[in-house]
């Protein structure tokens, strides 16, 4: 199912099944709320007004280094356990909403982005296996892992938590779709095309087939000692072609359009200011 959160006429916030053409049909209840079953939709159709990020994250886990491609174009080791880093709550920006590039960038542009699938966990996981983590898996969405990379690499006394940090710095949408083997479902998140694009030029082009860590290798990993709460937000790193990389380097801008696509999800697209 590809679920929405939207604003509707009345200016109310929504949740629904989206049927394209900015129409959704209204569900009967939160999708988190009655995990794994899925919601029922209600028959009632509206009209989405202004599309909101599909979940509104209790936490937001990130994967750093996950793609081997990426890994070789930084120059990289291929590392034994993954890179591991968090973004405030407050970065989550919504779809068609402007990512801002921050008045404290140091030193000139080196605001970069990232590609990335983002997992949503539906229920308590805690000490979960690999064998099983995928049964914790609501479902994926696109992610946007804006990055001001002076301040990722120099600026924090070496965690990536300050440069990953800042206001809008993580676009989710357009909409989030379960995990599943049904119609309009991802059963299979390990063979997903991505891309992550500026003003119509594609930079990024993977497949989450290269990630070094699955996602069901994620799950678990994360979830030892540590309980992954409903609506936790992973996102699972980014594949290779990122702005900072490129000679010379190709960063993100006011003016440009930031667009982030995946197979079988759709297109995250936000200006930039």
């Amino acid at each position: 199912m590809r679920l929405v959160r939207f604003i509707d006429k009345d200016a109310q916030v929504k949740l629904g099944k989206d049927l394209g053409d900015d129409q959704a049909e209204l569900l009967g209840s939160d999708p988190l709320a009655v995990f794994p079953s899925r919601p029922e939709p209600t028959g009632e159709v509206v009209a989405i007004v202004e599309r909101l990020s599909p979940v509104q994250p209790s936490n937001i886990f990130c994967i750093g280094m996950n793609y081997k491609a990426h890994v070789a174009e930084m120059g990289g080791q291929l590392p034994e356990r993954p890179v591991v880093f968090m973004k405030p709550t407050t970065t989550v920006q919504h779809p068609g909403q402007p990512v801002k590039i921050p008045k404290c960038e140091h030193d000139g542009p080196e605001t970069d982005q990232e590609a990335e699938l983002a997992v949503v966990i539906g229920k308590k996981a805690c000490g979960v296996s690999v064998e099983d983590a995928l049964d914790y898996v609501y479902g994926y969405t696109c992610a946007n892992d804006v990055s001001a990379r002076w301040w990722q690499k120099h600026g924090s006394g070496g965690q990536f938590i300050r440069g990953k940090g800042f206001d809008t710095f993580c676009p989710l949408g357009p909409v989030l779709v379960t995990h599943g083997e049904g119609e309009d479902e991802i059963g299979d998140p390990q063979n997903l095309r991505i891309t992550g694009s500026l003003d119509g030029e594609v930079l990024q082009d993977g497949n989450t087939s290269d990630m070094i860590f699955s996602i069901a290798e994620l799950v678990a990993f994360l979830s030892q000692d540590t309980t992954l709460l409903p609506g936790t937000a992973i996102l699972t790193g980014t594949p290779p072609g990122v702005g900072w990389a490129r000679e010379p380097k190709r960063l993100v801008r006011p003016g440009m359009a930031s667009v982030i696509e995946i197979e079988g999800i759709g297109k995250l697209v936000n200006p930039v200011v």
